[in-house]
């Protein structure tokens, strides 16, 4: 049986919409509260590679803490950096399962790897 994780933040509505997808298949996930809870640069890295996209795009860019990097050519260091230091700016939700990740935007999303 794999696990089920979910990158979650109980105040998106899109997120919360996800983890009620996920339950009504009967799959109780690992809620990961990323704003509370440390992510580390190698999860941020591995979700990257699984979603199989650049870091940058992995960045909520209207977020007030990225203002002042906007126009700048920021390296993937530099960004899952960024990610790190502000996990507010981490595109949500994300969920992982069987070694595939997907952004839930829109939440029907999941639907494609749970």
């Amino acid at each position: 049986m794999t696990s089920t994780i979910i990158y979650h933040n109980p105040k998106c509505s899109k997120s919360r919409k996800t983890l009620e997808y996920i339950k009504d298949k009967n799959i109780n996930p690992i809620i990961k509260l990323y704003l509370r809870e440390d992510i580390t640069g190698a999860e941020i890295k591995n979700i990257v590679k699984m979603l199989g996209i650049k870091p940058i795009e992995l960045v909520r860019q209207h977020e007030e803490e990225f203002e002042n990097y906007k126009n700048k050519d920021l390296s993937d260091e530099e960004v899952f950096n960024l990610l790190i230091k502000y996990p507010k700016l981490i595109e949500r939700p994300i969920v992982v399962s069987d070694n595939k990740a997907i952004l839930g935007r829109p939440p029907e999303k999941v639907l494609d790897i749970i």
